[in-house]
C-alpha cells in the first residue's frame, strides 16, 4: 500500500519539498533572530567606544540599558519556548 500511495502522491512531491525548504528557512531565521551573541558583540563594541572616548558615560549607559533589555528579552523568550 505504501508504494501505491507514494505513486499517487508523486505529483505533490515538489510542494512537499517547497514546504520543507520554507520550514528550514523559518527555523534558521528564528535561530538567528533570537541569538543573543550579536547583542553581546555590540556591548563589547560599546565599551570600546567608551574607553576610546568616542562616546560619553551618559550615551554608554543609555545604549547599554537598551542592549541589556534586548538580551534579557531574548533569554526570557528562549526559556519560555524551551
Amino acid at each position: 500500500m505504501g508504494l501505491v500511495t507514494r505513486i499517487l502522491t508523486l505529483p505533490f512531491a515538489p510542494v512537499e519539498g517547497t514546504v520543507w525548504v520554507i520550514d528550514q528557512l523559518v527555523l534558521a531565521a528564528e535561530r538567528q533572530c533570537y541569538d543573543p551573541a550579536p547583542l553581546r558583540r555590540q556591548l563589547a563594541e560599546l565599551e570600546r567606544q567608551l574607553i576610546d572616548g568616542r562616546i560619553d558615560e551618559a550615551e554608554f549607559d543609555r545604549r547599554e540599558d537598551e542592549l541589556l533589555d534586548q538580551i534579557e528579552w531574548l533569554e526570557a523568550r528562549r526559556r519560555g519556548s524551551a
